[in-house]
């Protein structure tokens, strides 16, 4: 059997849920690495970490203009869908990296929320330009 989600309407907003799935990679891939090369199972570690607390913290969402970056309760950017020329999530089977350009700059973000749910809000309220 499975299972629906529901297509969100382009006038209500739309909050990402959180995945935990590439820190807790980084994090558990740390440890056998700590006994072949222990200075980069540190970072690897320290950066599965960071993403772990970003992941805890940082909140999109999809509203009828803008995508929003929300930090606990607090808005802070706005990236309004009039100004983005192009986006792409990387590695379709294993989405990690989400990529978007504006008129004025180029942004990458890990996927640390549901890449599901964010191609959908993508393809709904910036479509992507046929060539």
């Amino acid at each position: 059997m499975t299972t629906v989600k529901p297509i969100p309407n382009l006038s209500q907003t739309v909050e990402l849920s959180p995945s935990y799935k590439i820190p807790l990679v980084l994090i558990i891939g740390a440890i056998p690495l700590l006994l072949v090369q222990p200075w980069v199972s540190l970072i690897l570690a320290l950066l599965g970490l960071f993403l772990f607390f970003q992941t805890l913290f940082i909140r999109l969402k999809f509203t009828e203009t803008d995508l929003e970056v929300y930090r606990s309760q607090t808005l802070i950017r706005r990236f309004p869908y009039q100004e983005w020329i192009n986006w792409e999530i990387f590695w379709k089977g294993v989405p990690i990296l989400f990529y978007f350009r504006e008129v004025k700059s180029i942004h990458f973000l890990p996927i640390i929320f549901d890449p599901d749910t964010l191609k959908t809000c993508l393809e709904q309220r910036c479509p992507k330009q046929s060539s």
